[in-house]
C-alpha cells in the first residue's frame, strides 16, 4: 500500500469571513482549520500533516467504548467498522504536531477524494449499517413492549408485534430513553421527539389495528382527556387508575369495573385498549361520505395546448373503473364536475334531467352558487351523463386569452363542498400558464430578499384559502400540464397544506408521459384518505410539546394539529421538552389521538401510545437513538427554519452532540485521533451532510425555485423509510455475467459514491423521487443485448425509457425489481437511462451523496473531518 508524502511546512490559511461563527469560547485554543462550510479553503494536498484516526464503536455492554487500533497490514477487523484516518493538525496554531502516514483512496476521482487525504471507503457506511440490521432482524419478530429496546431499521423486513407499545410502523422516537434531568437533555443536544405516521399500513403477517365500538371501551382519563392505554396503572383492585399524563386518579364506573390480578385487569386480553399500544374506536355518530370533485381548465390557452381531449378521456376511464364490479365498485361515490377559465361553469348532473344543464358564474369576487342540488350525484346515477359532458368539453368556445387562476377553481370547489356539508377530494386539471396573483412574490426576489423564509412561505391569500379547506376537509390535488420552471406562481402551497399534492407534466405528447398521467390519476382517485383530521398529543406531565412539524398549517396549540386530509404515507414530527425532572421508575408516556372521518363517512378515533424509559445516564439516551429517525426529525424541523442559518445550525447541532458523547463515553485511553460515534448513530454524519447539500438548502446552477419548493413539500411529509432513502439512495448492481445467475436484491446495495460504479457494470439507482439505470461504457455486448435488445453502447440514448420485454433472466429480473421499486414510491417514477459520460450524468451525481455534489456541497469525508475537528475543540 502506498502512502502520501508528509509535508510539515503547512501554514494556516488566511482568516475566512465565516470563521467568526465558531461556537467556541475564548478559553479554547484557536481552530486548526475553518469551521465546516460548503466553501472550503484551497488547500494543497501536499501541505498537510496527518495522523491515523481510529474509529471507535460504542457498545451497550458497558460505559467504556471499545476502540480498535489500525494497522495497514491488518486484513480482518473482526466485525468492527474500519477506522477513520485522523484529522490534520496545524502546528503553527499551537496544537501538538503529530504526523504519520495515511492510506490513500484506491480510486482517483476529484469528486471522491477527500481534501484532507481521508480514504472514503473506510468511513462509517450506511450500507453496512443496513446490512448488519438485516442480518440481526430480517425474518424475525420484534416485540414492541413498554420500555422496549431500539427497534429494527425501517428498511428491514421483519414482523412487528404490538404488546403494549405502538409498533415502529406508527411511532419512531429519536431516543427510547429520555434523560431524567432537563440539563442532561440540553447538554446532549440530542432532540427528544417522535415521528408519527398515524395511518401506516401493516406489512404482510402483521395484525391490523383492532376496531372496537365506542360503548364497549373502557373510558380514559376524565381530567386531561387521554384515552385508555396500557400506560394507565390500576389501583385499589381495579376501582381506580392512575393517569401518567396528568398524574391524577380516576374512579372506574361500576358498569365497566373488573378486578385486577398483579396490577392488570382480568379482562385485559379481551380489550385492545388495555393490552395494545394501538387501537381504533368506531364512534356512534356518522357524517357525510367524502365526494370527488373534478375541475378542468377550458381556457383558450388550454384549448391550444391540445391536451384537453386526452385529459377528458383519462378521467372518463377512471370513472368507469370506479363503477366496476367486485371490490373495486365505488358506484355510490358522489361525483361533481366543473370547468373554468375566467368564469366558473357548473353542471347539474341530476338523472331526472333529459340532458345536463350548465350554469355560468361570471362574478367570481363574491362567489355564490345558483343551485346545490345536482352538483354532486352518485356515480352510478350520472356516469353516462358525465361521459357525455367530458366528450363535449373539447368543443367549447372559450373566452379569448382569459385564463383563470388555480385559486379560483379551489374557491369554487370549496364552496360546493361547503354547501353540500361534505369533505372530499378536489382534483384540478390546469393546462394554462400558472398565473401569479397580486400577493404572490416573484421568483427573482427570493434570493435577494432580506426575508429569508419567503421562499417556503405561501402568499397570504393561499394560506387563508388553505385554512378554509382544512376546516371543510377539502383535499386539493393539482395536475399541471403547462409547467413553468422560471417565473409565474407555484401552485403547490394550497395542495400540500391540505393533504394533497402537485404533479407537473411537460406535455402529454409522449407515450411515457401519458402513461405517467394515467398512473398518477389512478393513484390519486383510488387512494384511501382520512378527512377532517385532528391529531391530539398527550405526554407525561413532566414534559410538554415544544414543537410540531410537517405538512400542515400550525395552529396556536402545538398539542393539537388540524388537517384537511391524511393518507397512510404522511408522517409528522413532535418535539418534547422537560418541565421538571422525570420519574425514572415511571418513564415517559406519549399518546397520539387521531380523530377523523373515513371516506364512507364513519367517524373514527385511532389511538397510539408508547411508553419509554427514563435514565439518569446520558449515554443511555445515545445508545437508544437511531440515525434515520434523527434525520427524519431534522428534515421536518429544519425546513421550517430560516434558510440562511439552517445549514450551519444543522452542523453545529451534530458537532455538539458528538462532542457531548465523546465527553461522556471516552476515557484517557482514547486518543484525540479516534473518531467516537454511538453504535446506532454511525450514519448521522453522512445523513446530515446529505441534507445540508440537498437542492432544497443548497441550490445548484440549474435548480429553480419551483423545483426546490416541490422537493421541500414532498420531503416534510415523508415517513422515516422514505426520508432515509431520499438522502441516501439505493444503488443496486445488476449482474453482467453470461449466465446472470445472481440477480440483484434489495440487500445487495453499494455505497453512494462514484468509486462504487464500475464502467463494466449496470446499476439501478433508486430514491423515492428518482429511478435511474446507469450503464457503464464497458458493459459486455451480450449484457446489452439481453437487457436493451442492442449490443452496442453507442445505440443507447440517455433519457426516460421503457425496457423491452425480453425472455431472459436478466431482463425478467430487472423489470421485476424496477416494478417493485416503482410500487413502493409515493409518486409514479419513470425509469431514466444514464449513459456513462453523457451530460445528463449530473442527475446521477446529485444522488451520489458521499461525493462532492455539483452544487458545491462537501464530500462525506471532508464533512466528517470537520465534525471531528470541531467536536475535539469543544471537548478541550
Amino acid at each position: 500500500m502506498e502512502f502520501p508524502a508528509v509535508n510539515h511546512s503547512y501554514t494556516h490559511p488566511p482568516p475566512q469571513p465565516w470563521a467568526g461563527q465558531s461556537p467556541r469560547t475564548q478559553t479554547m485554543p484557536p481552530p486548526s482549520c475553518p469551521f465546516p462550510s460548503h466553501h472550503y479553503p484551497n488547500l494543497n494536498p501536499d501541505q498537510q500533516s496527518v495522523t491515523p484516526m481510529t474509529h471507535t464503536t460504542e457498545t451497550t455492554a458497558g460505559h467504556r467504548p471499545q476502540s480498535l487500533s489500525w494497522d495497514p497490514s491488518q486484513q480482518s477487523y473482526q466485525g468492527v467498522l474500519k477506522p477513520v484516518p485522523e484529522m490534520t493538525n496545524m502546528t503553527n496554531q499551537g496544537m501538538p504536531q503529530r504526523s504519520l502516514s495515511l492510506p490513500t483512496s484506491p480510486v482517483s476521482n476529484s469528486k471522491t477524494e477527500s481534501r484532507y487525504g481521508l480514504d472514503p471507503q473506510i468511513l462509517p457506511s450506511v450500507v453496512q449499517v443496513i446490512k448488519e440490521d438485516r442480518i440481526q432482524w430480517e425474518g424475525k419478530v420484534f416485540v414492541s413492549e413498554c420500555r422496549s429496546s431500539v427497534p429494527p431499521l425501517s428498511s428491514t423486513q421483519c414482523t412487528l408485534e404490538d404488546r403494549g407499545n405502538a409498533t415502529p410502523r406508527f411511532i419512531r422516537c429519536t431516543s427510547y430513553s429520555f434523560p431524567v434531568e432537563a440539563q442532561s437533555a440540553q447538554k446532549s443536544h440530542l432532540p427528544l421527539g417522535a415521528i408519527v405516521c398515524p395511518l401506516a399500513r401493516p406489512e404482510k403477517g402483521e395484525c391490523d389495528v383492532p376496531v372496537c365500538e365506542a360503548g364497549d371501551c373502557v373510558k380514559g382519563c376524565a381530567h386531561c382527556g387521554a384515552f385508555m392505554s396500557p400506560a394507565m396503572s390500576w389501583q385499589d383492585c381495579g376501582q381506580r387508575f392512575y393517569c401518567p399524563f396528568c398524574h391524577k386518579l380516576n374512579e372506574v364506573p361500576w358498569q365497566s369495573y373488573q378486578p385486577t390480578n398483579q396490577g392488570r385487569r382480568v379482562d385485559c386480553e379481551k380489550k385492545p385498549e388495555l393490552s395494545l399500544g394501538s387501537y381504533e374506536i368506531l364512534e356512534k355518530q356518522t357524517g357525510k361520505a367524502a365526494v370527488l370533485l373534478l375541475a378542468i381548465d377550458v381556457s383558450a390557452s388550454a384549448m391550444r395546448a391540445g391536451q384537453l381531449d386526452h385529459i377528458c378521456k383519462q378521467i372518463s376511464s377512471q370513472l368507469q373503473a370506479l363503477n366496476g364490479p367486485g371490490e373495486t365498485d365505488r358506484s355510490d361515490l358522489r361525483v361533481g364536475l366543473m370547468t373554468y377559465d375566467s368564469r366558473i361553469h357548473l353542471y347539474n348532473l341530476s338523472p331526472a334531467l333529459s340532458r345536463p344543464h350548465m350554469m355560468v358564474i361570471t362574478d367570481c369576487e363574491e362567489l355564490e352558487l345558483p343551485v346545490v342540488e345536482g352538483l354532486l350525484v352518485p356515480l352510478k346515477d350520472c356516469r353516462h351523463i358525465l361521459e357525455r359532458v367530458l366528450q363535449e368539453i373539447s368543443l367549447f368556445n372559450p373566452e379569448p386569452d382569459r385564463s383563470g387562476s388555480q385559486e379560483l377553481s379551489v374557491s369554487a370547489g370549496l364552496k360546493i363542498l361547503q354547501d353540500a356539508a361534505s369533505p372530499g377530494k378536489l382534483l384540478i386539471f390546469h393546462s394554462s400558464p400558472v398565473s401569479e396573483g397580486s400577493n404572490q412574490k416573484s421568483a427573482s426576489g427570493f434570493f435577494g430578499s432580506s426575508k429569508v423564509k419567503s421562499i417556503f412561505q405561501g402568499p397570504d391569500s393561499s394560506i387563508s384559502l388553505a385554512k378554509e379547506c382544512v376546516s371543510q376537509g377539502c383535499s386539493v390535488h393539482i395536475f399541471v400540464f403547462c409547467h413553468q420552471e422560471v417565473g409565474g406562481a407555484w401552485p403547490g402551497h394550497i395542495p400540500f397544506l391540505t393533504g394533497g399534492g402537485v404533479i407537473c407534466y411537460n406535455s402529454l405528447q409522449s407515450e411515457m408521459e401519458q402513461e405517467r398521467f394515467r398512473a398518477d390519476l389512478s393513484r390519486c382517485v383510488n387512494m384511501q384518505m382520512a378527512f377532517k383530521v385532528q391529531l391530539r398529543v398527550f405526554v407525561s406531565k413532566e414534559m410538554h410539546i415544544s414543537g410540531c412539524y410537517g405538512s400542515f398549517i400550525a395552529g396556536p396549540d402545538s398539542c393539537c394539529v388540524a388537517m384537511a386530509a391524511l393518507d397512510w404515507r404522511t408522517a409528522l414530527a413532535f418535539e418534547f421538552t422537560h418541565n421538571k425532572s422525570l420519574d425514572e421508575t415511571r418513564g415517559v408516556a406519549i399518546q397520539f389521538v387521531l380523530s377523523y372521518s373515513s371516506s364512507s363517512g364513519e367517524n373514527r378515533t385511532r389511538i397510539h401510545t408508547v411508553i419509554l424509559s427514563a435514565s439518569r445516564h446520558p449515554l443511555d439516551t445515545f445508545r437508544s437513538s437511531q440515525a434515520e429517525t434523527l434525520l427524519t426529525f431534522y428534515c421536518k424541523k429544519s425546513l421550517e427554519s430560516p434558510l440562511q442559518s439552517l445549514r450551519e445550525d444543522l452542523q453545529t447541532e451534530v458537532t455538539e452532540m458528538l462532542a457531548c458523547f465523546r465527553k461522556q463515553s471516552c476515557t484517557t485511553s482514547v486518543s484525540p485521533g479516534q473518531l467516537v460515534l454511538p453504535q446506532f448513530l454511525k450514519a448521522v454524519p453522512v445523513y446530515i451532510n446529505s441534507l445540508r447539500k440537498s437542492e432544497v438548502l443548497l441550490p445548484g446552477l440549474r435548480s429553480s425555485v419551483h423545483q426546490r419548493l416541490q422537493l421541500r413539500s414532498l420531503i416534510v411529509s415523508m415517513d422515516t423509510l422514505s426520508t432515509a432513502s431520499q438522502f441516501y439512495p439505493l444503488i443496486l448492481p445488476l449482474s453482467v455475467s453470461a449466465d446472470n445467475a445472481n440477480m440483484p436484491s434489495l440487500g445487495e446495495a453499494v455505497r453512494c459514491t462514484v468509486s462504487s460504479l464500475d464502467p463494466g457494470g449496470l446499476y439501478l439507482i433508486y430514491c423515492p423521487l428518482a429511478l435511474l439505470l446507469w450503464v457503464g461504457s464497458c458493459v459486455p455486448p451480450h449484457t446489452l443485448l439481453q437487457l436493451f435488445n442492442t449490443n452496442s453502447f453507442s445505440y443507447l440514448t440517455s433519457g426516460e425509457i421503457k425496457l423491452p420485454v425480453l425472455e431472459n433472466s436478466l431482463s425478467i429480473g430487472t423489470r421485476a425489481l424496477i416494478c417493485s421499486l416503482q410500487s413502493s414510491a409515493a409518486v409514479t417514477l419513470q425509469l431514466k437511462l444514464v449513459r456513462e459520460g453523457d451530460s445528463c450524468e449530473e442527475s446521477l451525481q446529485r444522488l451520489l451523496v458521499e461525493d462532492k455534489s455539483p452544487n458545491g456541497g462537501a464530500s462525506y469525508a471532508d464533512f466528517l473531518f470537520h465534525l471531528h475537528v470541531n467536536a475535539l475543540r469543544l471537548v478541550v
